[in-house]
């Protein structure tokens, strides 16, 4: 055979080997925008993008393949499943759920799905007043319209008095040196902060800071791209009025390095 003929035998071949190669090769991270717009993601949470933006509130954490996310206090799931698109196989989502808040079988349902469709996912229940999260463990974090949570106490969901120091000293703990982890949530006005989140479901933007400067997170930015002017401070979140158009603040923390 001359080498003509065996350059060209060889060429073929992998000709030949290209649609395979293609058809095993890993999926790749997809951006934030493709992130949004995967086609597997649910038709509820669909509905939300509009009034969320989660392509603009998630471009703040500097996101990259590979990456170690974790959705805290996740419901059902909406930025983990992005998240899991966005930091790619060899990423990992971690979303954690408190326990008193996963016991509707509805709910999880939905989140069994949710870890169905998205292999580098993980679902972590944890008792509401004690989060465990093992030291250094991740790259970003995201605490989405629940922070104000940690101020509230109700017999009727079994959501017992817990300790906000506590619980942003274990998440200092859990990000990495550098870590960046976003807050977003209602705005509330001063007072008694306890008072106000158990009338309104809403928290005083001043109080999430000194909250997590106090552990030794650094405020590196915020945002007004969820800010409403319009929003009736005084009115519950759930109102119809102002429900999914309430005034929210954006904070981005930084763990110092």
């Amino acid at each position: 055979m001359t080498n003509a003929i065996k350059t060209a035998s060889l060429l073929a071949l992998a000709i030949l080997a290209l649609p395979v190669a293609a058809k095993e090769a890993k999926p790749r991270p997809l951006s934030l925008e493709a992130s949004v717009a995967a086609a597997d993601r649910p038709g509820e949470a669909r509905e939300l993008d509009a009034s969320r933006k989660p392509a603009e509130t998630l471009a703040l954490l500097g996101l990259k393949p590979g990456m170690k996310v974790a959705d805290i206090m996740t419901g059902t799931g909406y930025w983990a499943d992005i998240l899991a698109e966005v930091v790619g196989p060899k990423g990992k989502v971690t979303a954690l759920e408190p326990e008193e808040f996963y016991a509707d079988p509805r709910g999880q349902a939905v989140l069994a799905d949710l870890v169905a469709r998205n292999p580098n996912l993980t679902l972590t229940p944890y008792p509401f007043k004690a989060l465990a999260v093992p030291a250094n463990s991740f790259d970003a974090a995201i605490i989405h319209l629940s922070y104000h949570d940690l101020y509230w106490q109700s017999e009727q969901y079994k959501i017992p008095r817990s300790d906000p120091a506590a619980f942003v000293a274990a998440l200092y703990a859990a990000m990495k040196p550098g870590g960046r982890l976003l807050v977003v949530d209602h705005v509330g006005g001063p007072g008694d902060t306890r008072a106000i989140v158990d009338k309104l479901h809403r928290i005083d933007p001043a109080v999430v800071k000194a909250d997590f400067e106090r552990a030794g997170f650094r405020l590196a930015k915020q945002s007004d791209h969820l800010a409403n002017p319009a929003d009736d401070h005084t009115k519950l979140v759930f109102d119809p009025a102002v429900r999914g158009k309430t005034d929210r603040f954006v904070y981005l923390f930084e763990k110092r390095r």
